[in-house]
This record gives structure tokens, sequence and C-alpha cells, in this order.
């Protein structure tokens, strides 16, 4: 049995009702009867290594039904030379960029536009900073879907803008922040004109929350002591909460991580709130920050990101654009994992929450990066020396032995 259920007041619906939030306006989750699933770590070994090797615990009941681009399965990097350089026992790295269209967002996709096809769905839509839109363009033209982006006009890594391009979505840019252009696709997805996909859509967390479980079947069913995740519209974190604590109600697991949440300096509502230990955000109106990727300001998940930190004895930090792009930069050089801005996040958190003593150095840890490096190559490049120029062989050689 699967249902939904709010996360305020508990009510429930259907899971083929099509409902975005509670009518109490509070979130929702998807929730399973645990008692009448059977499944064991046995069956899963035995299967390709992927975000569906985890059928029975994933929304769908139609096989036939799903919609896929062999997504998750993506590596867990051990990160000695990181090691070294930080003084830290044991260092992971689990790169969602390995993913078909670069980013963790198609795990989610993979699950919320199967959805969609087992409702008989036509048009999908989403707002998007970038990787939602190229995920969602994807999966939707495999599924012979209609597609609609919104954009904040100017704001999008061209990497990600060509991608939702490239794939037939039809692509809207708008002028505001992708806060507006969330409003925006609300509406239509309210009057049912489309079948709205972002992450205020709780089957497309389900497919999210499988970076927790292929942690854990990486590890050999052990638990890392702590997990690191860049935090935009706050999805992520909490799904990937919702994975390990799911793994640990089905007896998989014997321990739960700590789950830490990083934002930019320019847009840190969930940091803030968690600093003085509430539950509710103060948003930012004009959020600003080189991560396009967690550029927002009114994340509409904050409320469940702060539960899992809250549950979990995590925490939340925040860094500024220079250690974002230091650390970017100090993952490519040191393990030769190239990586989107947003994502350098989990490695400036943990550099920045070791230096302050938050995090100890004995500890198991994995970040979480998000999305490629080819995904904004302008940043990438700025940030980075000019090329060297040479005229001959003569100057070439010069450089060799300098």
């Amino acid at each position: 049995m699967i249902y939904q259920r709010c996360i305020e007041c508990g009510k429930t619906y259907e899971d083929d009702e099509i409902v975005y939030r509670c009518e109490c306006n509070g979130l929702l989750e998807i929730v399973y009867d645990f008692d009448k699933i059977e499944v064991d770590k046995e069956k899963f070994k035995n299967r390709v290594f992927s975000v569906w090797r985890y059928f029975e615990l994933l929304p769908i009941k139609n096989r036939e039904k799903i919609i896929s681009l062999k997504e998750g399965g993506t590596p867990l990097y051990r990160c000695r030379n990181l090691e070294e350089e930080l003084g830290v026992k044991e260092l992971y790295v689990k790169n969602e960029g390995a993913n078909p269209t670069g980013s963790f967002k198609d795990r989610g996709m993979t699950v919320g536009v199967s959805k969609a096809n087992e409702l008989n769905i036509k048009v999908v839509g989403c707002a998007s900073t970038g990787n939602t839109s190229a995920s969602l363009a994807a999966y939707s033209a495999r599924a012979k879907m209609k597609c609609l982006v919104l954009l904040p006009k100017g704001k999008v890594a061209l990497g990600k803008l060509a991608q939702a391009m490239i794939y037939g979505a039809k692509v809207v840019e708008i002028d505001g922040n992708f806060d507006k252009a969330l409003d925006m696709v609300n509406e239509l997805a309210k009057e049912g004109l489309i079948y709205l996909l972002n992450s205020i859509n709780p089957f497309r967390l389900e497919g999210q929350k499988t970076i927790g479980y292929e942690i854990a079947d990486e590890l050999n069913w052990e638990v890392p002591d702590r997990v690191i995740v860049p935090v935009g519209n706050a999805g992520n974190i909490s799904a990937i909460w919702k994975g390990f604590k799911e793994f640990y109600e089905l007896g998989f697991i014997n321990e739960l991580p700590k789950m830490t949440g990083i934002q930019a300096e320019g847009a840190k509502p969930i940091v803030e709130a968690f600093k003085k230990g509430k539950r509710e955000i103060e948003p930012y109106e004009n959020p600003e920050t080189i991560a396009t990727a967690i550029r927002i300001g009114k994340p509409v998940n904050a409320k469940k990101a702060l539960n899992a930190i809250y549950e979990s004895n995590g925490y939340a930090e925040s860094v500024s654009d220079e250690e974002i792009i230091k650390a970017q930069k100090l993952l490519a050089r040191k393990e030769g994992i190239f990586v989107e801005p947003a994502s350098a996040s989990s490695i400036a958190g943990l550099i920045k929450l070791l230096d302050e003593g938050v995090i100890d150095r004995s500890e198991r840890i994995v970040c979480i990066t998000t999305g490629h490096g080819l995904k904004d190559p302008d940043a990438a490049i700025r940030a980075c020396e000019e090329t060297i120029k040479v005229k001959s062989l003569d100057e070439l050689k010069k450089l060799l032995s300098s």
C-alpha cells in the first residue's frame, strides 16, 4: 500500500490523486506499508546498480510505465588525496554528475515522469535554475510528453539552457528569479494545465532518496557518520534522509548519518533558520551566488530539510562564492572530479566545518556533488588561470624546463 501524507496535519491522499500540497498547505510525503512489501538485501544484489534496483520501495506499480535513461548507480569515490590534504580519516564523494543529463535531478525525474506516465499525463512542466529543466526535458522527450520549462532570464548557465532546448522542451524565460517562475508554474498546475514536476511533487523526491539507498549499499550496508549536501530548493537533503530512514526501518542498516546542509552566503534562509533554532524560514527576496543551482531564496522544501537536519542531529552552514570556487578547483586538482559550483559547496562546507571543529576529522564522511562541471563551463574558465601561449617549439621547451 502506497499513499501520500501531509507532514503537518497527517491527512492522507491516494497515490493516484494529483495534489501538490495538503488542504492545510502542508508538504506531502510518500508513505509505504513495509509489512506488505517483500524485499531484502539479497534481492537487490542480482540487479543492475541503478535507481530501479530498489523497485519495491518506489511508488510505481506497473514496471511497463517506467521511463528510464539508466540513471543512478553513480560512483562513490574514496578521496584519499583529499583525506591527506584535509587531515580526515575517511572521505567519499558521491558524484551525481555521472547521471544521464549530468545531475541528481535524473533520479527524481525517472520516478516523477514514470508516475506521470502511469497517470496518463500528456503535459509536464517545471520552474528551474537549470538542472531541473534539463532533466525534465530529457525524460519527457523519452516519454513522448509535451514539456514546458520556466527559467529566470539571463540567470541560467549555458550548459543547462542548451540541454533544455536540444531535448525539445518549450523553454520560456521570465523577468524575475526562480521563485517567481515557481509561483507561475504552480498556478498552471492548479488549473490542471500541466503536471508539475518541481520538488514540491513528492513522487519526484522518491527517486532522489535512492542516493541514500546507494550510499548504504555501496558501503556494504555500513552508514557514514555524516552526509553533506548542497541545499537549494531543499528537496534533496530531505529525500536522502528519507532513504536512510527507510533502510533503517527495514533493518537493512543499524545506524543513521548526520545530515549536513550547505547553502551559499547569498541564499541561506535555511542556515539562518537552523542557527536560530527555528523550523520556519525568512525568504530571501533577491538571492545571489555564483552557484546558480542553489540560488534560491524561498526553498519549497525548507521545512522538510530542517526536519532532516534536526532529526539527524546534523548541521547547516553557508559558504562564500570564494570558498565554493576554491573547493571546486581543489576537488578537480586533487581527485580529478569536475563539478559545477553548487556541487562544490559540499566540499567547501566540509572544509569550513572542519576548521570550526563542528566536524570531527575521525568521522566517515560522504559529500554529495550534485552536477557535472560542464553544466557551467564559463564559471570554471573564470576561476582558472589564463592559458599559456607559445609561438615555437623552442619556447615550449623553455616552458617545460622552467
